[in-house]
């Protein structure tokens, strides 16, 4: 089992920045890739950013720009540097592992984007 734990959400303005962070415990070794998700309320959830072991990056098209995920395998943390942060962006953000085939979750973080 691998245990999900996020970090970082608040209420910010427009325009300002957040660093989400989220640190994976448990059965940590063979997790591959370790992404952001999120889910602003009567929507799906929706991929934001995901990073491979190996440190490839992929970008939903609307962050694209302005967040940047990272990660640190000696903390086994992945984070998302989100700027220029625009209402639309509030949502539930949720931290995935992929580890063996299987999905991990967190239990999500608030970001609330003020206009």
């Amino acid at each position: 089992q691998v245990q999900l734990q996020e970090s970082g959400g608040g209420l910010v303005q427009a325009g300002g920045s957040l660093k989400l962070s989220c640190a994976a415990s448990g059965s940590i070794i063979n997790i591959n890739t370790m992404g952001w998700y999120r889910q602003a309320p009567g929507k799906p959830r929706e991929v934001v950013a995901t990073i491979t072991n190996t440190g490839n990056r992929n970008y939903a098209d609307s962050v694209k720009g302005r967040f940047t995920i990272s990660r640190d395998n000696a903390k086994n943390t992945v984070y998302l540097q989100m700027n220029s942060l625009k209402p639309e962006d509030t949502a539930v953000y949720y931290c995935k592992a992929v580890r063996d085939f299987r999905l991990y979750w967190g239990q999500g973080t608030q970001v609330t984007v003020s206009s």
